[in-house]
């Protein structure tokens, strides 16, 4: 069996031993989310990690939601119509919509929500305008009406839909009057809770507006440390709390106030290449910009091994891109063999020195956000030293310092990420690289026999049509990608055995329906 060295990793029961704060337990109104990562901004338009947006989407309406299984539902909007061409998206919104500052929510707010987004003077990096923006072509959104607003995009997307609904409604009036800096720290929405207080760092407080929802209040407490979560959900502080680490899970169980729910996630875990004249410039960026060196380096980490003995679950080594449903399914995992790693990196002229190293090279990582990261990031580096590479780890603080650098794609040259997917269809998950200049491209890889082919999937008639063409790009993907593959991320919430919350396998926690027993 591989040895994973250099690790630490505290059993459950030291750690729990942890004396947890006074802080009072939840009253019958109130819902407590302990969070691992922190929250940078409630701008609309910068948001972008999952823990930010789980709260922002409580604040902010979307013209429609998808449940985690794909399941389509309104929320702003009642209907929608599609030109014949698939330029022109009309929806028609609900009648009687407020914004958060008393004033009446209409087209002209959420045509102005699409267009500020785009606006190049705001300079904004989040979901919307990096991937939601980017993959779609969009063009402009117009009022037609008090009630219709159009969204029209550079070219039919048989996913605009879905990403459409990511885009968060905000009210124009309040908007025009803030600067940006206020529009960050003071949301004017358009959803079922408001912004009561936010103390960075500490938590964030939610007040009930309207509906659906269910609590009066809801608090959003950052913990990082994930024995604190873990004993304060035991203690009966908090109601739920994500990323429950692998060594508290019996604790958590075995408590009698809370449960966990493990839940296989979508979120696809990574090992990114990035691919930027500038790192290429830095010690080993000029090694794997190589796809032979690239594809070497798959061979050397042994994931499933990773998966057992530090994330406690069994896993299938990810072929790719998109989720295993949605994947090619003639492809099969890159196994670990450091002596086939050793042999195509001498064949790709990087032979070991006298001194065993092959070439150096800095590999980042955020530490907090995803499920035992620093030593899932501290085991990857040592595999990679195993094979002859000189690996300079640089974990960094995620909020603050690593999401910022992660907005303007200057990470690397290696850097441990996760990216948020979906299972209603491949194209959701490919659309991180839609096109070279994406926001979400985050590697710089610019490969013909991937971006070309996207005019290909517009232009498909039939599923048959577009599925050969996935799977021609997946090909691509899997031979000469920016990605080292990793796994997809299993998620463990900590449940109070008050609530009746059910974990999706998005990551996303709404909480509008959600109660107590």
């Amino acid at each position: 069996m591989t040895r994973l060295r250099h690790l630490a990793v505290a059993g459950a029961s030291g750690l729990l031993l942890a004396t947890t704060a006074a802080i009072a337990q939840p009253a019958d109104d109130t819902i407590v989310v302990g969070l691992s990562a922190d929250i940078t901004t409630f701008e609309p338009a910068n948001i972008s990690s999952r823990d930010n947006a789980n709260i922002a989407r409580h604040i902010f309406g979307t013209l429609y939601t998808i449940s985690g299984d794909g399941e389509v539902s309104p929320d702003l909007a009642e209907n929608l119509e599609i030109s014949e061409d698939g330029l022109n998206y009309v929806y028609t919104l609900r009648e009687g919509l407020t914004c958060h500052d008393g004033e009446a929510l209409t087209a002209e707010d959420a045509a102005y929500s699409f267009n500020r987004a785009k606006d190049p003077a705001n300079a904004f990096t989040g979901n919307t305008p990096g991937f939601v923006f980017s993959s779609i072509g969009f063009q402009s959104a117009e009022a037609l009406d008090d009630r219709r607003v159009q969204i029209t995009l550079g070219a039919k997307n048989p996913i605009a839909f879905g990403l459409l609904a990511e885009v968060y409604i905000h009210c124009k009036d309040s908007y025009e009057a803030m600067s940006l800096d206020q529009a960050a720290s003071s949301p004017i929405g358009s959803g079922p809770y408001k912004l009561a207080s936010w103390a960075k760092g500490s938590e964030v407080v939610l007040e009930k507006v309207g509906e659906p929802a269910k609590m009066d209040r809801i608090v959003w407490r950052i913990i990082p440390e994930a024995s604190t979560r873990s004993a304060e959900l035991i203690a009966g502080n908090v109601d739920i709390i994500t990323n429950v680490a692998p060594d508290q899970i019996d604790a958590v169980n075995a408590s009698g106030n809370a449960k966990v729910q493990a839940v296989q996630g979508t979120r696809r875990m990574y090992v990114g290449f990035n691919l930027s004249e500038e790192f290429a410039a830095m010690p080993g960026g000029d090694a794997i910009q190589d796809p032979a060196v690239r594809r070497a380096l798959q061979y050397a980490v042994d994931v499933p091994t990773i998966c057992k003995q530090l994330l406690n679950f069994e896993c299938v080594r990810a072929t790719g891109i998109v989720n295993p449903q949605n994947a090619n399914q003639s492809l099969t995992p890159y196994p670990y063999d450091p002596d086939m790693a050793e042999k195509l990196l001498d064949e790709a002229g990087w032979p070991r020195a006298a001194d065993g190293t092959r070439f150096s090279i800095r590999f980042q990582a955020g530490r907090g956000r995803y499920l035992n990261d620093q030593n899932v990031v501290l085991a990857i580096a040592q595999y990679l030293e195993d094979v002859g590479l000189k690996v300079e780890v640089d974990l960094m603080e995620w909020a603050s310092v690593y999401v910022p650098l992660i907005r303007e794609r200057n990470v690397g040259p290696l850097f441990f990420l996760g990216s948020g997917g979906a299972l209603w269809s491949p194209l959701y998950d490919m659309t991180d690289l839609a096109r070279v200049e994406s926001g979400t491209n985050y590697t710089h890889w610019n490969d013909e026999r991937w971006f070309s082919r996207w005019a290909d999937i517009a232009a498909a008639t039939t599923p048959e049509e577009t599925r050969k063409i996935v799977d021609e790009m997946l090909q691509v993907f899997y031979d000469d990608g920016p990605w080292l593959h990793l796994y997809f991320q299993p998620d463990f919430y900590g449940v109070s055995e008050r609530v009746d919350f059910v974990a999706r396998p998005d990551e996303k926690v709404y909480l509008f329906n959600t109660g107590l027993k």
